[in-house]
């Protein structure tokens, strides 16, 4: 039987734009500091994972000539927003097939003020050129006629059709998404954003794709995020303080889309996060009940409100209802996104995965400060990125 895997040191840096920084220092600075916080070096790792979505070009091996060349496997990942997440299971899957007992994984992006996002976010610069072209032999781009590659539309229309399907869910819910993670970031001083807004502010503020409006949508930025995994065995070796504060990695999930009939034209971000889900909770031997909080893919208010459902955080249909009632608040009987989500702390995108997990971990350790969910021994990290790809992490607090 393959051992237990554990997240023995985590961090990230904050989200922010960093002119005198590149991506590299970003990524360096993240596991320089993991290392620290698991009290081992470079030195002890035996693998290393990275992934960067718009600086590629081998950035693990980059990042070695910064915290140490020593010759062991690196895998350079890309999985567009699932990314972070993807260098995490590569280096647990490393340790659970026995060739590792210890590495690292680290998500790094820099993205200053990038702009839309999405595979049609340059359809409008093509030249009227009527003649078949490219994999499929199309004659004319697509995007805004069927459908829409952009972000802001896809989870636009995601949430639209979840709100058609189901009662009590509008507009209003969906800004109430938003105003409670905009509320959680003011108590976390790593997110991008710390500002308040009332939902009033949120449902008058400028439409990007209905419904989302400005503040709904998550912001480009720059940071980057480390975690470093062990195995049970090694995790033995080591001190009791870095057994104490070692976190368990219950499941570790990776699904992309299967084939259903509407993903043909808008992208399914539905089907993969249920499945990603079902997979997750029978390893980890939980029920969706039992988490107490949950770190969410919520680049856009509407894609948080549709996962409460497929993560089965609420009843079937029920999502409207849950964020009524107040549910996924800090306060509430899920807590989800108390880092301040994407929507505020910010989605440098290949970090965002590795974050989560990296949230997660400081939460079950009690280190949170005033974000801290007290007594919380279970917590899920989600992540999706459209393609698609969608990783899921339960992790469970230490009983050393």
């Amino acid at each position: 039987m393959s051992e237990d895997v554990w997240v023995l040191g985590a961090s990230m840096t904050k989200i922010t734009r960093y002119p005198d920084k590149d991506v590299i220092d970003l990524a360096s600075e993240a596991a320089m500091n993991a290392l620290g916080d698991g009290g081992v070096t470079i030195q002890d790792m035996q693998i290393l994972a990275a992934g960067c979505m718009f600086q590629q070009g081998g950035i693990g091996q980059q990042i070695q000539k910064q915290i140490g060349q020593t010759g062991i496997p690196v895998y350079n990942v890309l999985n567009a927003c699932a990314t972070g997440a993807t260098a995490v299971r590569t280096v647990y899957m490393s340790i659970k097939a026995g060739e590792s007992d210890m590495g690292i994984a680290i998500g790094a992006e820099q993205m200053g003020k990038m702009g839309l996002l999405g595979a049609g976010g340059l359809g409008r610069q093509e030249k009227h050129v009527f003649e078949p072209g490219g994999r499929y032999g199309a004659v004319l781009n697509v995007d805004g006629h069927l459908g829409s590659g952009t972000m802001p539309a896809v989870f636009g229309q995601a949430g639209m059709e979840y709100a058609y399907e189901h009662d009590g869910v509008g507009f209003e819910q969906f800004a109430k998404v938003a105003e409670k993670n905009h509320a959680h970031s003011a108590l976390n001083p790593l997110a991008q954003y710390n500002k308040v807004f009332t939902l009033e502010e949120i449902m008058e503020a400028r439409v990007i794709s209905w419904p989302n409006t400005l503040p709904m949508c998550c912001p480009t930025g720059d940071g980057g995020a480390a975690v470093v995994l062990v195995s049970d065995s090694k995790l033995k070796t080591l001190s009791r303080e870095q057994q104490r504060r070692a976190v368990k990695i219950s499941a570790s999930v990776l699904t992309s889309d299967p084939w259903t009939e509407g993903a043909q034209v808008q992208p399914d971000v539905n089907t993969l996060t249920r499945n990603a889900a079902n997979q997750a909770y029978e390893l980890a031997g939980i029920g969706p009940d039992e988490l107490s909080l949950v770190e969410l893919h919520d680049c856009f208010a509407t894609a948080e409100l549709i996962h409460y459902d497929n993560l089965s955080l609420c009843e079937p249909g029920g999502a409207g209802a849950f964020i009524d009632a107040r549910g996924p608040w800090r306060d509430g009987t899920t807590p989800v996104n108390v880092s301040g989500g994407l929507l505020s702390k910010g989605h440098p995108i290949a970090m965002t995965g590795a974050a989560g997990v990296y949230e997660i971990a400081t939460q079950l350790r009690g280190e949170a400060g005033d974000r801290q969910i007290e007594g919380a021994n279970v917590g899920l990290a989600h992540v999706i990125g459209l393609g698609s790809a969608c990783a899921i992490h339960i992790l469970e607090k230490s009983a050393a």
